[in-house]
């Protein structure tokens, strides 16, 4: 009984050790983008604060960065996730707050496009690694790439506070960009009723709702297949 329970540790914590460093880079550079993009243009509010950083240390936040991925890793869940602490931008000291917010709001799912590219380039260096770095550096680039673009398309859904919100009330039209603006308050209830609740309670009843698969692990899937081609890979 001890050795299978050391054994289950065993492989949780070699299965950790693969998603650990994808986490930490994709909210770190998610969110350093985000208070980059608003310093630049105009407000140096996250600058102010020591955001526009790459220290993993001034973004993780002890739930999103760390306890939620943990426990979907342990429930094998079918993707992992994670956020960060959000960078402060204060949007009225932008040079021009409506047309800046698009900037700011897209940096972050960019920094994650841009960091699944560079996975998926360095997937040509795996074969002349040493065989014992091999496999773990493939899973962690791998991961890296499927986690960075999970990260991408669940962050642009049109709806506020998520940057897809912010990008919507920054190209709509006035009075519809306003309407959605007033759903930032409820935004993440929203989310998580939409993604999850609604889901499982339709399951109940024997109903499948795989929204989630058609929301976001479809276009993910999408997105990777042209990444790695692209990049070479396939």
């Amino acid at each position: 009984m001890m050795e299978t329970s050391l054994e289950y540790l065993g492989q949780i914590l070699i299965g950790a050790s693969v998603w650990v460093l994808p986490v930490l880079l994709a909210v770190t550079f998610h969110e350093a983008a985000h208070g980059y993009v608003a310093w630049r243009l105009g407000d140096p509010t996250a600058k102010s604060l020591g955001r526009v950083t790459f220290n993993p240390l001034k973004h993780v936040d002890p739930v999103g960065t760390i306890l939620l991925p943990g426990l979907l890793l342990l429930l094998r869940a079918p993707f992992l996730f994670g956020y960060a602490k959000p960078v402060p931008v204060n949007f009225s000291r932008l040079g021009n707050p409506r047309r800046d917010m698009v900037f700011v709001a897209a940096a972050g799912p960019g920094a994650n496009i841009i960091l699944a590219f560079l996975a998926a380039f360095m997937l040509h260096l795996v074969p002349v690694l040493p065989e014992t770095v091999a496999y773990w550096t493939a899973e962690n680039l791998q991961n890296a790439i499927w986690l960075n673009l999970v990260l991408a398309v669940f962050n642009m859904l049109p709806i506020p506070p998520l940057d897809g919100g912010r990008v919507a009330v920054g190209i709509l039209p006035y009075e519809l960009a306003i309407r959605l603006a007033r759903l930032e308050r409820a935004g993440l209830v929203l989310v998580i009723g939409l993604l999850f609740l609604i889901p499982f309670g339709l399951a109940q009843f024997g109903i499948h709702f795989p929204i989630t698969e058609w929301i976001i692990l479809a276009p993910v899937e999408y997105l990777a297949r042209g990444i790695l081609a692209i990049s070479g890979v396939i």
